[in-house]
């Protein structure tokens, strides 16, 4: 709504008629004679200007900017995004790190339990993996009454005896317990040589007793022969190749009877068992053999100086005929050139 107000006729008024143009002139003083000469407001309506003008505003002006905080959260969430990926791709890696040292360690403790089921069965029934046969020796680390060596052959009956063997005992306390005895049914000392307590070495034949002068207390290699005959029972005891004493009457003219067991390392109060740890031999045994007839003096020293070696003809020390029990090892060893090192 416009307000208009008489003007007088001597002053000059603006040209709006001109062609196209919309509304009233004042140019034109005719148009006014119709209304009081006293000044007055005129009040003339333009609904279209009023209803155009809005409308000419909104299409001449610029678009609004687009709100910023939808374009904030759209990079909040693809940095979010590419982090999440990120540790995602991450946690892959580490899961594959992972799952190929879990392989690893569970190859290595598959190959380590076939190690320990090899022993088991080693321990259980014995090892024969050495060349050559004769290259190895029999290990008792602790005084106990399951740990032993069971020689597989069986004795015939034997009128006369030599048993040679490479000892070194480990015993901190008294005695030097057993290194073998053989059994047969009736009878548990059929040959057996024991140090028991503060006992003398002795060697017993059908539970008779011989007292040897022998001794492996400083727990170093030794060479030790037992020689014995049915006839007059006589008896020698040789240590590293030197006649150390001899005698007679041990048992005499009983033979030695066949088919028992022999055991290294334990004395059987029973046939091949009932073993007592106080009488058990702690060290390392080699070169066990057995020969049906006594050696001479330098065929037994032959042996002990590694000049001229022997296998028993009854018993010859072979890995196939001992077998090892309860913990007791049987190692690759050569006694003529490992007891100077040992």
């Amino acid at each position: 709504m416009f307000f208009l107000a008489s003007l007088p006729p001597s002053l000059p008024l603006l040209e709006r008629g001109d062609a196209g143009s919309r509304g009233i002139s004042l140019a034109q003083p005719h148009l006014f004679q119709a209304f009081p000469s006293s000044p007055q407001l005129i009040s003339v309506s333009l609904p279209c200007e009023q209803q155009e003008l809005p409308a000419r505003v909104n299409l001449s002006a610029a678009p609004a900017p687009v709100s910023a905080v939808p374009t904030g959260l759209h990079s909040k969430m693809d940095q979010l995004e590419g982090q999440l990926l990120a540790q995602v791709l991450a946690l892959e890696k580490e899961r594959a790190a992972l799952s190929h040292s879990s392989r690893r360690q569970r190859q290595e403790v598959e190959k380590e339990l076939d190690v320990l089921q090899g022993r088991v069965a080693e321990l259980e029934h014995g090892s024969s993996a050495y060349s050559p046969p004769d290259a190895f020796k029999i290990s008792i680390p602790i005084r106990n009454n399951y740990m032993y060596a069971r020689v597989r052959k069986a004795l015939p009956e034997l009128y006369a005896f030599t048993a040679c063997m490479w000892l070194r005992s480990r015993s901190s306390g008294t005695g030097q317990g057993t290194p073998f005895s053989y059994s047969v049914p009736g009878q548990a000392n059929e040959i057996v040589l024991l140090e028991a307590g503060h006992e003398p070495m002795e060697l017993l034949i059908n539970d008779k007793v011989a007292q040897l002068p022998l001794s492996l207390k400083d727990n170093g290699w030794h060479h030790i022969c037992i020689a014995w005959t049915t006839r007059d029972g006589l008896w020698s005891a040789y240590q590293d190749g030197e006649l150390q004493g001899s005698g007679e009457n041990l048992a005499a003219w009983h033979p030695i009877k066949p088919h028992g067991i022999l055991i290294l390392g334990q004395e059987q109060d029973t046939l091949g068992g009932r073993f007592d740890a106080t009488q058990a031999f702690v060290g390392d045994i080699a070169q066990f053999n057995l020969w049906d007839h006594a050696l001479t003096p330098a065929q037994v020293l032959g042996i002990a100086n590694c000049t001229a070696p022997l296998l028993g003809n009854v018993l010859p020390w072979e890995d196939k005929l001992v077998e090892t029990f309860g913990g007791a090892t049987k190692t690759a060893f050569d006694v003529c050139k490992g007891r100077a090192k040992a």
